[in-house]
């Protein structure tokens, strides 16, 4: 991979960020997601939320995603495209957990997992063909399945509710990634039409499960 500025300094402030968290409670809780909060005004935590992460397997997950799918959005696009598709998929995430968590008033979350989502769905978008290599599977499997997985992983995610994770941010990160590549490129409708479609699918079913209750 290329050494990318934007790409490091992206991943340097998720690190900085986190471990300050981690050594300062105080800290970690002022700027994490939390509904209450940011109700009362404190909108920047709608931001800051999504450069804090609940422990280092958590942050390391989230920077190897980014480090590894980031390249084919800057390659394929440009630097501003890529930092655009970032934090819009982290707004979009942030937006997308207030609407789902409005009324819960003590709901609380953090990391980069919708900035993070976000751009592997424009990567994937951007080259269907794209493959990625996993610990415990000794061959590339489709990075679409990949990403697929990763959202039905966060449905499972909301409903259980037993960690500290945003996992309704995966979702609006995903939206964010999704609408944004394909207004920067809009030749995959037809160029890449399957993979437009079955992207799609884990959304869908993420507005049907929360319009029937079932979130």
């Amino acid at each position: 991979m290329n050494f990318n500025l934007f790409l490091i300094a992206i991943i340097a402030i998720n690190v900085i960020v986190s471990f300050k968290g981690f050594e300062d409670l105080s800290f970690f809780r002022k700027y994490k997601f939390h509904v209450g909060s940011i109700r009362a005004g404190e909108q920047i935590r709608m931001i800051s939320s999504g450069f804090l992460h609940a422990d280092v397997p958590h942050l390391a997950f989230n920077m190897l995603s980014l480090y590894f799918f980031a390249p084919v959005v800057y390659g394929m696009l440009n630097n501003f495209s890529f930092v655009l598709i970032y934090f819009a998929s982290l707004i979009f995430g942030s937006l997308l957990t207030m609407i789902f968590h409005n009324n819960d008033y003590s709901y609380s979350a953090v990391g980069a997992s919708g900035a993070v989502t976000g751009i592997i769905y424009s990567a994937i978008l951007l080259d269907p063909t794209l493959e990625i290599y996993l610990f415990f599977i000794p061959i590339p499997i489709p990075a679409y399945l990949f990403g697929i997985g990763y959202l039905l992983y966060s449905i499972y995610g909301m409903k259980a509710k037993n960690d500290n994770i945003g996992h309704t941010a995966h979702f609006g990160g995903a939206i964010g990634g999704y609408i944004f590549t394909l207004m920067k490129k809009p030749s995959i409708f037809v160029d890449n039409t399957f993979m437009v479609v079955i992207l799609a699918i884990p959304i869908i079913i993420l507005f049907v499960m929360a319009k029937r209750g079932k979130l």
